[in-house]
């Protein structure tokens, strides 16, 4: 799973996926390997991150939710925001709307399995483009706004990855 993390106000990319039970990070497209313990349920956590001179530990201190937290690490207070692959998404439909027209990415990989519309179409807000398979769910992707179909940027049968460019919307005029 991707995540976008805002530390102090500098976002940054990390990447989550579990391989053979062994957890895999990349930090910014780069690898890392780290490792954590929780400490207690209060979230006190110890950090492990390997480099060239060896394993380093760290306390870590998180405090707050989901998506909003201050984290401690060795008596430094960091304001981190946090968004998976599918709250950006959203985020954006929503910043879409809110200006009007724009690109419709995906949410997650999958494959169209149906375009429901075609290039110059006029379409209503809520109303389905095309229907993206991914993990075996059909997932109709819908239009955020009013408009008109500017560019289809897939073809039925065709994979597409996170975040790839699905469907261009123009605002209607006015």
């Amino acid at each position: 799973m991707k995540y976008f993390v805002t530390v102090n106000g500098e976002e940054h990319v990390v990447e989550l996926s579990e391989v053979l039970g062994q957890l895999r990070v990349s930090y910014d497209g780069a690898p890392l390997a780290v490792r954590y313990d929780e400490v207690d349920r209060l979230g006190q956590v110890a950090l492990y991150l390997a480099g060239p001179e060896g394993e380093r530990a760290y306390g870590v201190s998180i405090e707050g939710g989901a998506a909003q937290a201050q984290v401690t690490v060795a008596g430094h207070l960091y304001q981190v925001t946090l968004e998976d692959e599918r709250e950006r998404a959203a985020h954006d439909a929503d910043r879409t709307r809110s200006k009007g027209g724009g690109d419709l990415k995906s949410v997650m990989p999958g494959v169209v399995a149906k375009l429901l519309v075609g290039v110059g179409d006029t379409v209503e807000k809520d109303q389905p483009l095309l229907i993206l398979e991914a993990m075996k769910m059909q997932n109709e992707i819908r239009a955020p706004g009013p408009g008109t179909v500017s560019a289809l940027h897939v073809r039925e049968g065709q994979a597409v990855a996170s975040g790839a460019k699905l469907v261009s919307l123009t605002a209607p005029a006015g």
